[in-house]
């Protein structure tokens, strides 16, 4: 459960900042996970997927930077790299 907890304050930021952003979606995001973590690679989309169904965020590309080193002193986190936002033009079209 804690692992679903952690994917679904990802997705809520992911959502904030699309608001922020003006964005209609989220086209790309880019996660990076600590070697201490509970989540393989596949264990996260699993959880992500789950989590985005009904968000601007469904659909969009997940990329993931799995850390093997277990010193890193951020070996217990995951952190959200960068996203990519599709956000209308001033006209309302899209970029």
């Amino acid at each position: 459960m804690h692992e679903t907890g952690i994917v679904r304050a990802l997705v809520r930021k992911l959502e904030a900042a699309a608001e922020v952003a003006g964005a209609q979606r989220v086209v790309s995001v880019e996660v990076w996970l600590g070697a201490l973590t509970q989540f393989s690679p596949a264990h996260f989309r699993e959880h992500f997927d789950e989590e985005v169904r009904g968000t601007r965020a469904a659909g969009a590309a997940l990329r993931i930077v799995a850390s093997h080193d277990m010193h890193d002193p951020r070996a217990q986190s995951v952190i959200m790299q960068g996203v990519e936002f599709d956000v209308a033009d001033e006209e309302g079209g899209a970029p």
